[in-house]
């Protein structure tokens, strides 16, 4: 095990790992969920709680991950258990199967939607996807059970291909390709939609200010959720990125340029589509039905729709394959370390298990309550027990000395015990309050 891990392929730039972790937060919860729950809730007014929680908790917590998984040079399934050992226990070897399945059920979900995603981005090129009489009844085609087969095997074979050239040939290579293209993309259509006639109350629902929202503790609850579900918080895929990184790196500079570009993307996103929903009038909604009903129907009204259309899909998909890609190591990592096999086998049980699990939810009622179940009571719960693995079980001069690593100032004992007290502390209410609302992130 220490002989490979001391061969362990891993990023060659920061600017490498720090796009892919990017990659790995810039998702549909950016996209599809961000720009309605803003303007729902508040506008401006709901900013000011969403901007808070990113930097009280959402920039420790991408420290946390980030340095678990250097420290232990493995992803969470082998991290628990090296922590655990330090308290002469072998807890860790079964609790750090959590995150993992967190993360392969996120992703055997996210996988239909990434289908979805494929279908509509060849659709724009092709004209199919602006020229159809119903977007509803064109979505409608492919979310039924088996209806996106060609497209759900299309996305397991881009992510194989990206994954089997390993870490820094394959995920940082592209990340440093598809993450920039994805913010000019999307500033291109914001350009665009700032010409558009009567777009302006989109800005006036998005950048109003709300204030009597602030009073509502809903605001409050969702504004912490957004923030901490956007960062990839799920104690996996952000530790098994980390473990690929450098000790010569300074993970708290990478962790500001995360949180800080996670959240850019997620304003884009908003500024993008609420604008261009209300200036052709149709009703702002979340979920599936904004991206693959509401935008195409604007796209049709718009002069050029067609191009925009190929730029907005483009861009999403890029999100998406991205944050599939961060998933998918997570479990792919566990194999490989966890029974000593091939990249190669690892990715063809992973990814067969993810295609063949898929099928059978590709509906999208099912498809809902799966990402519902593993969202809601896994992911959280992940992000909750790596925080106190690595904060709580493993020896205060070990977490100090982990984070200063690649730092010419040393982490201050101030900042780690914010991160065991409140940040933890914190956590546990995400994992309570996510369950009591059915979802918050």
């Amino acid at each position: 095990m220490d002989n490979n891990q001391n061969n362990r392929d891993h990023f060659v730039s920061k600017w490498g790992f720090i796009l892919a972790c990017i990659g790995s937060a810039v998702g549909m919860g950016n996209i599809w969920l961000f720009p309605y729950r803003t303007g729902a809730m508040g506008g401006a007014a709901f900013l000011i709680p969403y901007f808070l929680f990113v930097i009280i908790i959402g920039y420790t917590g991408v420290v946390e991950e980030m340095t678990f998984g250097r420290a232990m040079r493995t992803g969470p399934l082998g991290a628990f258990e090296k922590a655990s050992k330090q308290r002469g226990s072998d807890a860790g070897k079964f609790v750090g199967w959590i995150p993992v399945i967190g993360s392969l059920g996120i992703a055997i979900g996210y996988t239909v939607v990434v289908g979805w995603i494929l279908r509509f981005t060849v659709g724009s090129f092709t004209g199919a996807a602006v020229k159809s009489a119903d977007s509803g009844a064109y979505f409608g085609m492919i979310a039924g059970k088996f209806g996106s087969l060609p497209w759900h095997i299309l996305a397991i074979i881009v992510v194989f291909l990206v994954m089997i050239s390993g870490i820094s040939k394959g995920i940082e290579r592209v990340n440093k390709f598809m993450m920039p293209a994805f913010f000019v993309l999307f500033i291109i259509l914001a350009i665009r939609v700032f010409t558009l006639p009567g777009s302006e109350a989109g800005y006036e629902f998005l950048f109003k200010p709300k204030w009597e929202m602030l009073r509502d503790p809903h605001t409050w609850v969702y504004a912490l959720g957004q923030a901490f579900f956007s960062l990839s918080l799920a104690g996996s895929g952000t530790v098994v990125y980390g473990s690929y990184l450098e000790d010569k790196e300074d993970i708290l500079s990478s962790a500001k340029y995360v949180a800080f570009f996670d959240t850019v993307a997620a304003m884009l996103a908003a500024i993008v589509i609420i604008p261009a929903v209300f200036a052709y009038g149709v009703e702002p909604s979340a979920g599936p039905p904004l991206m693959f009903i509401t935008m195409p129907e604007v796209f049709k009204a718009m002069p050029g729709g067609q191009i925009f259309s190929i730029i907005f899909f483009t861009a999403v998909s890029f999100a998406g394959v991205t944050s599939l890609i961060n998933l998918y190591e997570t479990p792919v990592e566990g194999l490989q370390n966890k029974f000593g096999i091939s990249r190669k086998l690892s990715l063809a049980i992973v990814l067969g298990l993810g295609l063949l699990v898929g099928i059978f939810i590709e509906d999208g009622n099912v498809l809902g309550n799966w990402m519902d179940v593993v969202s809601i009571y896994i992911i959280p719960l992940g992000a909750l027990l790596a925080a106190i693995m690595f904060l709580w079980v493993c020896k205060k001069e070990f977490v100090m000395s982990e984070m200063s690593k690649g730092r010419l100032k040393p982490v201050s004992e101030g900042f780690y015990n914010y991160s065991k007290y409140v940040f933890v502390s914190i956590t546990i209410i995400v994992y309570i309050l996510s369950i009591f609302f059915g979802g918050i992130g």
